[in-house]
């Protein structure tokens, strides 16, 4: 069975080189993954926007990101995903390289975020 990660979601813990992000960052930002594409927005307005390649029969799971317009355009980042539930877990390699694990050692080039689907 292949994991339903489309949808909206909300980030509830996020961590970059080791260091926690502010709650107010996790309150304000959104991941959508919709037919290929994702998007996210930070307080309501897009801040990040491209395509997604999906493949679930990895373990973990791997997405690799292309960013068409943000900060992330023309950027190609490999993501590792666990999905349970209503709970998506991507650690992103920042750097290009495909992350090994769900954890980011201090490292900068990897941001490892817990989300919560959201319902609409």
């Amino acid at each position: 069975m292949i994991p339903v990660i489309e949808g909206t979601w909300q980030p509830i813990r996020a961590e970059l080189a080791g260091l926690a992000a502010p709650s107010e960052v996790l309150e304000q930002t959104e991941l959508e993954l919709a037919g290929g594409r994702y998007r996210v927005r930070f307080g309501g307005q897009t801040s990040d926007r491209g395509t997604y390649v999906h493949h679930p029969a990895e373990s973990p799971g791997v997405l690799t990101l292309l960013g068409v317009e943000g900060p992330n355009a023309d950027r190609t980042i490999p993501c590792i995903y666990q999905l349970a539930g209503d709970r998506l877990r991507i650690c992103y390699g920042l750097g290009g390289v495909l992350p090994t694990a769900f954890r980011t050692g201090g490292r900068a080039s990897l941001y490892l975020v817990t989300y919560r689907r959201k319902r609409e």
